[in-house]
């Protein structure tokens, strides 16, 4: 089914009890055809706010329509599984460039009855068909350029967020999967105010856009970037979310909605006129048939008496935060001066990621040494390589964690692998303590930028997270591609418990840098004395044994910047990666206090801002 065409309604009950038959952009009076303002229809956005603390549950996520579908839920009894699918399920709506049912994810989870962390991965596989060398060019052997390889359908793996929902919901939730859709449902009916960041990730992806017919049809509404303060309604998800609350998710997986994914990944809908050759898609129904998301042992370490629980492989984040950490542990961060705890914080995420690359990937292919990685013998010896005086060359050497008594080699290693810079996170925690850290994707921002036609999503572009040809010539790589194999990750959904209880809970989007987002602000919270809110809000500064290390504007201008420098660090610009600022990551967290009550945190400014939300707030 082709998507239709958006059209232009005004603003007015009638025009949203209209038959929901069209994508409809309503614009506001100020636009060039005079219509009223989507406020006129008493549709608007729900307020932002930063912190909340209260009581009975809480989300935090980068958007607030998404906040309240997670808190509506809780408020109707569903506990922080059930609002977190709730949570996910709204951002494919308002968050559509950044996860939805064309993606994946890591989910991890606390049981306040057990006292146990649990985690699900997942992530989107490659099709059966892939090989090592899917990404290189046949005719030249080397690796395709990004953007070829990026907006094709070759780039998509097979999805694995509503498999996931479905998880977790069977096993930890309360609630059916078509309870938990049912607010986003409403909201991709109802639509949503069009915000500044919104029209901006339009606008940075139009030209890819309109490569393909089904997306700018449905983000482009009439030819034209969706308006400020327009109302934008997917009827194509919401019918997308009814048949999946009828249906369950093998209408995806065995299904009319898989059977429209791979019809768009393997031919993808090209615009009239475009002269983009979209590289074919590899995938068949049988490998969405075949699809399976892996509950998997989080990865722990021990920090300051605390236990810190995160993602296992394929993704990197739980062992890279985890080495980090222990290697802080071990040169001490409490008693330094800010410059100093700085430049070990830095050095200790330099040093982790160069073991992360050589060591990590998927673990069905690869024997990843996950417990050597985090193990504290293994962390002292490369902490020898911290110099208070002098800051490391990158790219380092990765150490061997089987021969620990080798982690001072100061080698030259390889550079750092492309990975996406979008995602997204939300965090939820209901009355009885249970507490849910979720980051889901469809990779970068837009994905492989082809909507499936009549269905409302994008498709990711997360096979791109393979490296495209070994990163050294005679050492083995684990994040090649292969038939099945899930591409490394740097997602990092972490929960930090305090004698068994919940004290932490707090993750990122960002591509790799996700790794340091939620290392920084773990080091900030525990280390550099910061309440919450300031630990998130603080500058960002991202090494990942690279050469420069990427900073935040506020960081660049900070006195902090010219001591590191005379310890040899060089800083530049964080890209423009997945918003039109200079950012590093969107965090949200949540704190517990002992009496029950809690703090959510989103971003003050980073990405728009985001939202927090409690149950039963205080005044």
């Amino acid at each position: 089914m082709a998507v239709r065409r958006a059209v232009v309604v005004a603003a007015s009950v009638t025009a949203l009890a209209l038959p929901l038959i069209v994508h409809t952009v309503v614009a506001p009076s100020s636009s060039a055809d005079g219509a009223p303002a989507a406020s006129a229809t008493g549709l608007k956005p729900p307020p932002k706010k930063a912190v909340a603390r209260g009581s009975g549950g809480a989300v935090s996520s980068v958007n607030p329509y998404a906040s309240r579908a997670g808190l509506e839920v809780l408020r109707k009894g569903g506990n922080a599984v059930d609002a977190a699918v709730a949570t996910a399920s709204a951002l494919g709506v308002v968050e559509p460039y950044s996860a939805g049912v064309g993606g994946g994810g890591y989910l991890v989870s606390y049981d306040a009855k057990t006292r146990k962390v649990r985690t699900i991965d997942g992530r989107e596989t490659a099709p059966a068909k892939m090989r090592e060398d899917s990404f290189l060019d046949p005719a030249t052997g080397k690796p395709l350029p990004s953007e070829e390889a990026v907006n094709s359908g070759l780039s998509v793996g097979v999805p694995g967020t509503p498999a996931t929902w479905q998880k977790a919901l069977d096993d930890w939730g309360t609630m059916p999967l078509s309870e938990t859709l049912r607010p986003a449902t409403r909201l991709a009916d109802d639509g949503f105010v069009v915000n500044d960041e919104f029209r901006a990730q339009t606008a940075m992806n139009e030209k890819r856009f309109r490569h393909f017919r089904s997306t700018e049809e449905l983000f482009l509404p009439n030819g034209k970037l969706p308006v400020v303060g327009s109302l934008f309604r997917n009827p194509d998800l919401a019918r997308t979310y009814r048949e999946l609350s009828r249906d369950g998710v093998d209408a995806l997986y065995h299904g009319g909605i898989g059977r429209d994914v791979v019809r768009t990944a393997r031919k993808p809908p090209m615009a009239p006129g475009s002269e983009h050759k979209a590289r074919p898609g590899l995938m068949t129904e049988r490998d969405l048939a075949a699809y399976t998301p892996v509950p998997r042992k989080p990865t722990r370490t021990g920090y300051h008496g605390l236990d810190v629980y995160s993602m296992a492989p394929s993704s990197s984040g739980g062992t890279t935060v985890g080495e980090a950490l222990n290697i802080l542990e071990k040169k001490g961060l409490s008693k330094a001066d800010r410059t100093q705890a700085l430049h070990r914080y830095l050095e200790a995420s330099r040093i982790s990621f160069a073991d992360r690359n050589r060591w990590v990937g998927d673990p069905a292919f690869s024997k990843v040494p996950t417990r050597a990685l985090l193990s504290k013998r293994f962390a002292a010896e490369r902490a020898c390589l911290i110099r208070p005086d002098k800051a490391l060359t990158s790219p380092l050497a990765p150490g061997d964690p089987r021969r620990p008594d080798a982690g001072c080699d100061r080698g030259t290693g390889t550079k750092q692998p492309h990975e996406g810079p979008s995602t997204t996170h939300l965090v939820t925690a209901d009355r009885w303590g249970n507490v849910v850290s979720y980051t889901l994707t469809i990779e970068q921002t837009g994905g492989s930028g082809i909507t499936v036609p009549g269905r409302g999503f994008l498709l990711n572009n997360e096979l791109t997270d393979f490296d495209f040809a070994p990163l050294e010539k005679g050492t083995p790589d684990p994040n090649l591609p292969g038939p099945g194999k899930r591409p490394r990750s740097s997602m990092s959904p972490t929960i930090v418990l305090r004698d068994g209880k919940p004290q932490l809970a707090v993750g990122s989007p960002g591509g790799a840098t996700i790794i340091t987002t939620v290392l920084q602000t773990l080091v900030n919270r525990l280390d550099l004395g910061m309440s919450l809110p300031e630990a998130v809000a603080a500058p960002r500064i991202s090494q990942r044994n690279q050469a420069a290390t990427e900073a935040e504007p506020a960081f660049l201008k900070s006195p902090e910047r010219k001591r590191l420098e005379r310890l040899g660090h060089r800083f530049v610009l964080a890209p423009k990666a997945f918003t039109p600022a200079p950012e590093i990551g969107a965090a949200a967290a949540l704190e517990f206090r002992r009496d029950g009550r809690m703090t959510a945190v989103a971003e003050p400014e980073r990405r728009g801002g985001g939202s927090a939300m409690v149950l039963h707030e205080d005044r």
